[in-house]
């Protein structure tokens, strides 16, 4: 990382640790910097931020961290929370970002409102909501989730029933899923000369563990070209170019296996600096190409969070 980035990344850590509302600040530090420094990133009108009042007794309020990537919000959560409406039609369907950053960023240079959890939670509670189905977009069950789960039990009493749902990487079911999903959406590259590379965020917590676990069983169900790294945890990048070398292969495809392609896939993945997953591997000599194509992109993807949904509602 370049001394600038560097100085801007430790600047965004300290006031990623002034905010009570942030669990995890070495993830919103990161999303501050490039927050800060992203070129034009889609029209925000065309989002809906999911935050009007008049809801109803019963609400499906969906929580994303977020991202101020307009186009990819859209496209991914956006997507995400209509799916699971068109599933749910019954329940008014709501949206809240775990990131203050990125809702302030937002609302900043787009004017656009978006609900932290808090106040999505004082909203239904204002109109009169009985019910509350809280249906994470999460990929797994990590800090992110846990902060959730510890705010909803703070608000137990406030609901007649509240109910929170289940993250995508949940059962071994939901790990052949996304393979099959993530697999048949790259499968045109799978040729044996390519290696088909999928950058995860990465955490600290235990929950890092399904990295592994899905390279297993991408492993086990005979997808050999493909591989997981992380840009924040293990597998890294030099797991990643250590398991690829001597294979043969002279292209590779990167690909963010996270919800959204924000920050990460469009800078610590494709970008231009030479830290960059793209200019790292063109420089030890692969021909690199970079799809900017969320999880919530897949239509496989969101009928599994819109089945989530419902299997939280019951």
């Amino acid at each position: 990382m370049k001394k600038n980035r560097l100085t801007a990344l430790l600047a965004a850590a300290a006031l990623a640790g002034a905010l009570a509302s942030l669990t995890c600040a070495p993830v919103f530090a990161e999303e501050a910097v490039e927050e800060e420094t992203e070129a034009y990133t889609g029209d925000a009108s065309k989002d809906d931020p999911r935050n009007a009042d008049g809801i109803g007794e019963k609400e499906l309020l969906v929580v994303s961290f977020g991202t101020s990537f307009n186009d990819s919000r859209v496209a991914t959560i956006g997507a995400i929370e209509s799916a699971i409406e068109e599933a749910a039609p019954d329940w008014a369907v709501r949206r809240a970002f775990t990131s203050q950053i990125i809702i302030d960023h937002v609302a900043s240079r787009d004017g656009e409102q978006i609900d932290n959890v808090e106040q999505a939670l004082d909203r239904a509670i204002e109109n009169g909501v009985k019910e509350l189905v809280v249906q994470p977009t999460h990929l797994m069950s990590g800090y992110e989730y846990e902060e959730l789960s510890a705010t909803l039990a703070e608000y137990a009493d406030a609901f007649e029933r509240i109910s929170l749902g289940k993250n995508l990487l949940d059962t071994d079911e939901d790990f052949a899923a996304v393979i099959s999903a993530i697999t048949a959406a790259t499968a045109e590259y799978d040729d044996g000369e390519t290696a088909i590379v999928f950058m995860g965020h990465g955490t600290e917590a235990e929950s890092n563990g399904v990295y592994a676990k899905f390279q297993e069983m991408l492993a086990a169900q005979g997808f050999e070209n493909y591989y997981i790294g992380t840009v924040e945890a293990e597998p890294s990048l030099d797991d990643v170019l250590a398991a690829i070398e001597g294979k043969g292969y002279t292209k590779v495809v990167l690909e963010p296996l996270m919800v959204v392609a924000g920050d990460h896939a469009n800078n610590d993945m494709a970008g231009d600096e030479e830290d960059s997953w793209k200019s790292i591997l063109t420089a030890e000599g692969y021909e690199v190409t970079c799809i900017l194509r969320g999880l919530g992109e897949l239509e496989d993807i969101r009928a599994l969070y819109a089945a989530k949904a419902l299997e939280a509602i019951g």
